[in-house]
């Protein structure tokens, strides 16, 4: 029997809507809205959600905190950026908030690509440099949960003496740690800290060779990995509708959007996984199907995370199997509106991957309805 997928959501703390590329229908990421839709993933049965990081999103970590205690079994996927704090203090945070949800912590560690925004943030340094500091953070980061007693490190971009974590996690020895990179230095820092390591979703054949470049040099460290996928799903009763739905969300993007947009994406980013995804499309919308159900329209003006995977539940659920195969155990996906589009992906692909919500099914008009707490405050 084929093991089943781990379904994670994604929670838009940048904001949301139906269409890219255009301000009508716009949601704002307010907290009720990312409490919905971490709600509506609870007891939908997703395993846990994404919450990423970057000058335009709402804070992971003060929203994560303040929606946990709205769920009961959601784990919380945290994007934490090296440089803006200690290591020392990311572990104390860390291994707080993992008590307080009880074991619902996990890390996403994310280096970042973007100079302009990481000046924002008081770090200047280039990409080489900032991947050496991940390096020795996750170090010291590490060391604070592994060693009995203090902790002492002396490196050329960060340095702890006497370090010290008196109150320990639930989970042990730390909170899991996650991590994307398709660098040759970032595939080495994986390799040497974190527990899972992420792909964004490029055609199979890509992900086969980054997932092998991975393991050997988990290999060559004595670890292995475990590997997660980061994609968005378009899923509807029937392939037609699938496509239909996927025309529709950038049926507002006009070309000088798309051409704005990836000129950003060149000349603000030196992410080596950003410049992979724009090579899939070449800022074309003529072409965007990559591979087989395999869509690029989203990466036209959205960063990182640019593909989706389009068609109906059994077509999608094959291709999911795929990667699969590839050796992805972990799914982190997302759809324009999220609440709603966890309901539906909830509703059509579960029963096709084998997996059953985590309660009696809800329907959506479950979640679609304003709460009456929420509507009181």
């Amino acid at each position: 029997m084929t093991t089943p997928l781990r379904l994670f959501w994604f929670l838009p703390t940048s904001g949301d809507g139906r269409q890219l590329g255009t301000a009508r229908g716009h949601r704002p990421a307010d907290f009720r809205l990312m409490r919905e839709i971490a709600m509506a993933a609870d007891r939908l049965g997703f395993e846990g959600v994404l919450l990423p990081t970057g000058p335009q999103c709402e804070d992971a970590w003060m929203m994560g905190a303040a929606i946990a205690p709205w769920t009961e079994r959601l784990k919380f996927l945290l994007a934490l950026r090296p440089g803006v704090q200690t290591p020392a203090q990311w572990a104390r945070e860390s291994a707080t908030l993992d008590r307080i949800t009880g074991g619902r912590l996990l890390l996403n560690i994310v280096t970042g690509a973007n100079p302009k925004g990481l000046a924002g943030d008081g770090i200047y340094l280039d990409h080489a440099e900032r991947y050496a500091q991940t390096d020795e953070f996750l170090e010291i980061w590490r060391r604070h949960f592994t060693e009995p007693g203090e902790v002492d490190f002396a490196g050329r971009y960060l340095s702890c003496r006497g370090g010290r974590l008196v109150h320990r996690p639930v989970q042990a020895p730390h909170p899991p740690l996650w991590f994307g990179g398709s660098s040759d230095v970032a595939i080495e820092i994986a390799a040497r800290h974190v527990d899972t390591y992420l792909t964004w979703g490029e055609p199979l054949e890509q992900v086969a060779g980054k997932i092998a470049r991975v393991r050997a040099a988990a290999a060559r460290q004595g670890r292995t990995l475990r590997f997660g996928l980061r994609i968005h799903l378009i899923v509807r009763d029937t392939e037609a509708a699938a496509w239909a739905a996927a025309e529709a969300m950038i049926a507002e993007l006009t070309d000088t959007t798309i051409e704005a947009a990836q000129r950003r994406f060149r000349e603000e980013s030196d992410s080596v996984g950003q410049q992979r995804m724009a090579a899939l499309h070449g800022g074309r919308r003529d072409a965007l199907e990559i591979a087989p159900n395999l869509w690029a329209g989203i990466g036209l003006v959205r960063p990182g995370a640019g593909t989706a995977l389009v068609g109906s539940p059994a077509t999608v659920a094959a291709r999911l199997r795929d990667y699969q195969a590839l050796g992805i155990d972990t799914v982190i996906a997302s759809g324009y509106p999220h609440l709603e589009e966890a309901c539906t992906v909830a509703e059509l692909l579960f029963p096709a991957l084998g997996l059953s919500a985590a309660r009696a099914a809800p329907t959506a008009r479950d979640f679609l309805a304003v709460p009456q707490q929420v509507a009181a405050e």
